[in-house]
């Protein structure tokens, strides 16, 4: 039986995704209450992702995780990476280690600095084989309108990988395999902090010549960041696909480009009304959704700075985010030193 944790856009469109299926049912939780009733009453989601169509007589919605979790085997983690160890702490940790995690979230846990994997992991006790990422670029929107979308399913455990790419397979989804759980996940902890720069400049009004050369510079900072970093995970002999990673492809440069460029992108969005003149607290209040890249550049701040690399791209983003500097002033320095 198939779980899903978290009630977004992109957990929305995942259910959506599940459901095409149609003799499968799922256990969803859904925080609110009062969205759980409109879900069922209207079949759509309420707050995110209103034109998805929900076949609710298939999905038990409920507000109680832990009933969830424990009717579910596959558990997919859709909660925004700020909120995931605040959710998951209402649930015994034997229980947790019962089950398979799908984490589709793209993010840091702020609480200690790392990716999903590695939390779930270090601080729940799963091991690597009950692991499994879905990234690639794929914006719930166009999920929603059934448009073609590619996911990328990276895990150690190819059996459990195929088993979840059979999930999501449907006729606007395709899958592809992959071992890189590292570069994966921290390939889409990036890219939403390179489309908050994205955004920042387009609303200071820089035009597509210069942000091209930007997004360029960050897919080199995403190269030398993972290069450092995926060492220090420990995937053991998988760690020889670090070597062997094809940045040009959708996984990594795809989820790049839609991020940065593309109108539904909430991270972009976030830095585009920085740009224009919004404060943080501002930007966020009109939003009314969580821009991932706000909370993963604390986090991958602090990894650089344990690293001791230079990443001027990030860094800029973190200064304009938590140290208030000038978005012009600062975004203008970094521009002019690209190559």
């Amino acid at each position: 039986m198939i779980g899903l944790l978290g009630s977004g856009s992109w957990a929305t469109a995942i259910v959506k995704i599940l459901l095409e299926k149609k003799d499968r049912k799922i256990n969803w939780w859904v925080r609110e209450e009062e969205a759980i009733s409109t879900l069922i009453e209207e079949k759509h989601n309420p707050l995110y992702l209103s034109e998805a169509y929900i076949d609710t007589s298939r999905t038990n919605i409920s507000s109680d995780i832990r009933e969830v979790i424990e009717k579910s085997d596959d558990i997919y983690l859709v909660i925004p990476s700020a909120f995931v160890d605040k959710a998951l702490k209402t649930v015994p940790q034997e229980l947790l280690r019962q089950k398979r995690f799908i984490s589709a979230v793209k993010g840091i846990v702020p609480e200690y600095t790392t990716i999903i994997t590695e939390y779930l992991r270090e601080q729940i006790g799963l091991d690597y084989s009950q692991l499994c990422i879905v990234s690639g670029p794929s914006h719930a929107e166009e999920t929603a309108r059934q448009r073609l979308t590619y996911l990328a399913v990276a895990s150690t455990n190819q059996e459990f990988a195929e088993h979840v790419r059979r999930q999501l397979s449907c006729q606007y989804i395709k899958t592809t395999y992959s071992t890189d759980m590292t570069g994966i996940e921290c390939a889409a902890v990036l890219k939403n902090i390179y489309a908050i720069a994205t955004g920042i400049c387009r609303g200071l009004g820089y035009g597509d010549n210069i942000i091209a050369v930007l997004i360029s510079n960050a897919l080199q900072e995403m190269t030398d960041f993972m290069q450092y970093f995926s060492p220090m995970i420990g995937y053991g002999d998988f760690n020889a696909d670090a070597r062997l990673r094809q940045f040009e492809s959708f996984a990594y440069l795809g989820d790049l480009l839609v991020t940065s460029y593309s109108q539904f992108s909430r991270n972009r969005t976030f830095g585009s009304m920085l740009g224009y003149g919004y404060s943080i607290k501002g930007a966020q209040l009109e939003m009314k959704m969580v821009a991932e890249g706000y909370y993963a550049v604390k986090g991958v701040e602090k990894i650089r700075q344990d690293l001791n690399i230079k990443m001027p791209i990030v860094e800029a983003v973190y200064d304009i985010l938590y140290e208030r500097k000038s978005p012009a002033k600062r975004m203008k320095n970094v521009l002019e030193n690209l190559h």
